[in-house]
């Protein structure tokens, strides 16, 4: 079956633009012989309003403001705004020289996300409008260009909730943000060229392994032959090499291709079936011993391709990949033949003050909070495909993570579903070769049954991808089962029991029990509990692949949900990235032997709950615990041991590493009379102190911190670090209830994103600091009113220019 067929007889026509090429989106190399990825995210002029006549070439835009991508259409306070804030339309224009290398070569522009709907001109030729912000799209500018002249492209930037597009229509539990809000690219290539590539490993638990390597290839065939050279390499060194001549084809559809007469927009045109001309395979067999990917040594390999005419090459790209199987049975997840019991968190992808317009650096550090930090070892990426820099990073640490398409429980109509269906196709196609990846959601979150809509994202996400399992996010177990694994949100407490045999939870606790850094120990006490008992029961059926709580981070939502305070506080980290109690109950679920964990859920305050102090929560996977207390009223007084514990094994029989609950009214008050002093923990393994955690007594605020990621940025505009703040006792516990307002200075080529003056919120918080274009060193001086100053210097070092 031909691609435009299959799409003809799904329905799946593109309601916008063209698919992209994968090329820009998986490459930021510039090789000049055959293929150029060249950047142009710099030199942007931005206006905050859709302005009559911007798209003409001779328009003045010396009015506009200069802006560098990632960009948000408008910077926000970290709560209490109104969407409509962002909700508008927005002008950007960039002007280019002719690639040096382009001539007699064919040139793409690659956007990787604009929100939400794109319309795009070259040197005043209408291109289209794209529907979409969470997919990649691209247009093709080749006859458009000027050679000897300078070339306008200009983006108007539709922010609104258009009720046309996913995820809108009704209403959704999260903001979108504004604005061109992921990098863009120029990609040049030659007339015929490597469209996309898809690398997919075969019997990788065998004694010989191998790999097929599909190669999509776009642009007319030429009269003397083509061939593909496929390599495969760990690091540098080759380990595999096939070559293959290409048979005589049809070319994939690109954004050269004419409209579909039916609907006056171009085919999407990327269901891959065995018998598509324009895709050769290339297969690399008897690997003999391989590295597997797997969660503790993930090992990635890269597959590099080039297309030869005439023996000369014309073509080359690569990606990244690994060996791996990942399959859901009927008794849990299993990879590379190993049951693995799931536990993780769903992200949103917005940030404070900038919404979703964060690049690389920020993204990769989510992922590494979630794996390193949290110790998950799946993500879910609620409710949308997120960007590529966080799934480089979850391939390269060894995080798994189900993707899904953009929605929130409302389905559209008819040209609503083609664009979603749309949207798995980009999904797919952008992300199939990250070995992270172990599930493709397509279905819209929290929808009800559409046996038809259902069908068709089900028949593209299999025709495109035959090595991954299917999942549709749902909220009632009666729904009708048209995917590979049943994904369950369930809020209850018990969890339903599993009604079908492959079986992931993927959503619980969140909205039922919210809770902020500032609540008190009865609720951070119970916050983290819930998430220990669903992880309890999720551990006491093997059914139960595992679960995905809801969620990481809190987020920014409308006014119909969430605090009133335009966020909505589900997550066991706030929305800067700082823990609260429960994130140390997914942290303590580790092997010692990665690190060893001791985290108290609870404020050490004698009455931060109604009726006084009564029970301390302790996170680890130490398999004893010891408490001591020391009165305050010399330091030099003696620690007295209290209480000895061990794990709540009643309760928590099914965990590895079950909490910790210290009932303070069972404490024999004759042995110890109870006084308010220093608290110390001590962790034990086999006997052996390995631990040991302290806080104080004392009621005091005696530290202030200032804790950046990174403290080495590329002066490219865009590079971005958070910085922590904290006010903490002398032990480094942080003071919860400190909110002092902390005043920044700042020298040197960088800017702050965040308030000035920043009031802490449970005694912390963080900004970002963005690199300007200029190298040097920038300083950080941030003002406690009683706790003095502290300083953090920054290296900016020089970026590579961007050519045109």
């Amino acid at each position: 079956m031909l691609r435009r067929d299959f799409i003809k007889t799904t329905g799946t026509l593109l309601a916008a633009s063209t698919l992209p090429s994968a090329a820009a989106l998986a490459s930021s190399t510039e090789d000049g012989s055959t293929r150029s990825v060249i950047s142009i995210n710099r030199n942007w002029r931005y206006h905050p309003a859709k302005v009559e006549g911007a798209h003409a070439p001779e328009f003045d835009d010396s009015s506009f403001e200069r802006v560098v991508v990632p960009h948000t259409n408008v910077r926000l306070p970290w709560h209490n705004f109104d969407d409509k804030d962002y909700e508008f339309v927005s002008t950007y224009r960039r002007r280019f020289k002719y690639p040096a290398n382009a001539k007699g070569k064919r040139v793409f522009v690659d956007f990787e996300g604009v929100m939400t709907a794109s319309t795009v001109w070259i040197n005043g030729v209408a291109l289209g409008e794209y529907k979409g912000g969470f997919t990649p799209f691209s247009f093709e500018l080749t006859p458009h260009l000027h050679t000897d002249a300078e070339n306008v492209l200009v983006v108007q930037v539709d922010s609104t909730e258009r009720a046309d597009i996913p995820p809108f229509g009704y209403e959704i539990d999260y903001m979108t943000f504004g604005g061109i809000y992921r990098e863009v690219s120029l990609r040049v290539v030659s007339p015929t060229y490597i469209d996309n590539i898809f690398a997919h490993p075969k019997d990788v638990l065998g004694d010989s392994p191998s790999l097929d390597v599909d190669c999509f290839l776009a642009g007319p065939h030429p009269e003397d032959g083509l061939a593909l050279e496929i390599e495969l390499r760990d690091g540098d060194q080759v380990v595999a090499k096939q070559s293959q001549l290409v048979k005589k084809y049809v070319p994939t559809t690109d954004a050269a291709s004419p409209l579909d007469p039916t609907t006056s927009a171009p085919v999407y045109a990327s269901v891959q079936t065995t018998s598509d001309p324009a895709l050769h395979t290339v297969s690399l067999d008897h690997l003999g011993k391989i590295q597997l990917w797997d969660l503790e040594r993930p090992h990635l390999y890269s597959v590099h391709v080039r297309l030869l005419r005439s023996g000369q090459v014309i073509d080359e790209e690569s990606r990244r990949i690994g060996f791996r199987e990942a399959t859901f049975t009927d008794h849990g997840f299993s990879l590379n033949g190993k049951i693995i019991k799931l536990r993780g968190l769903d992200r949103h992808q917005t940030f404070p003050f900038v919404g979703q317009a964060m690049p690389a650096r920020v993204q990769r550090k989510d992922a590494e909070i979630l794996r390193q930090g949290m110790h998950c070892n799946i993500v879910r990426t609620s409710h949308y495909p997120q960007s590529r820099h966080f799934l480089d990073r979850c391939d390269e640490i060894g995080l798994l993570v189900l993707e899904e398409i953009p929605g929130w429980q409302h389905i559209g109509p008819e040209p609503w579903k083609q664009i979603s269906i749309d949207n798995v196709g980009r999904m797919i196609r952008r992300d199939w070769n990250h070995p992270s990846i172990i599930l493709w959601g397509v279905r819209i979150n929290e929808s009800k049954d559409d046996h038809s809509f259902y069908t068709r994202t089900n028949a593209l996400a299999h025709a495109l991808d035959k090595t991954r399992q299917t999942g549709g996010i749902r909220y009632f177990q009666e729904s009708e089962f048209l995917e590979d694994v049943f994904t369950m949100n369930d809020f209850g407490f018990p969890l339903k029991k599993p009604n079908h045999p492959r079986y992931l939870n993927t959503e619980f606790v969140g909205h039922t029990f919210p809770t902020k850094t500032t609540d008190d120990d009865e609720r951070q006490r119970e916050h983290t509990l819930r998430h220990a008992r669903i992880h309890n029961q999720l551990a006491s059926d093997p059914q139960y692949a595992g679960g995905i709580g809801w969620c990481a981070f809190d987020y920014n939502t409308h006014s119909n949900f969430g605090a009133g305070d335009r966020i909505c506080y589900h997550g066991v980290a706030d929305m800067f990235r700082e823990p609260k109690p429960a994130a140390g109950f997914y942290k303590s679920q580790c092997d010692p032997a990665e690190e060893i964990v001791l985290e108290p859920a609870f404020h050490w305050a004698k009455s931060d709950e109604s009726v006084g102090f009564s029970k301390a929560v302790v996170c680890s996977n130490c398999d004893h615990l010891k408490f001591y207390l020391r009165e305050r009223s010399l330091e030099s007084n003696p620690w007295t041991l209290f209480a000895e514990l061990d794990p709540d094994k009643e309760e928590f029989g099914n965990l590895v590493y079950a909490p910790f609950i210290l009932e303070l009214s069972a404490i024999d008050r004759k042995q110890f009379e109870f006084a308010w002093g220093d608290l110390r923990i001590d962790g034990y393994l086999k006997g052996k102190k390995v631990i040991s955690k302290s806080l104080s007594g004392l009621g005091v605020d005696r530290q202030f911190h200032l804790l950046p990621d990174d403290t080495t940025l590329a002066a490219d505009g865009a590079d971005t670090t958070r910085v922590v703040l904290r006010v903490t006792d002398e032990f480094g516990a942080v003071r919860t209830y400190a909110n002092d307002p902390i005043i920044f200075t700042l020298e040197g080529p960088a800017e702050l994103l965040g308030d000035n003056p920043f009031a802490l919120i449970g005694g912390t918080g963080a900004v970002w600091i963005r690199a300007k274009e200029t190298a040097g060193t920038v300083k950080l001086t941030a003002k406690h009113p009683r706790l003095g100053s502290q300083t953090v210097e920054f290296n900016l070092t020089a970026a590579p220019s961007e050519l045109i």
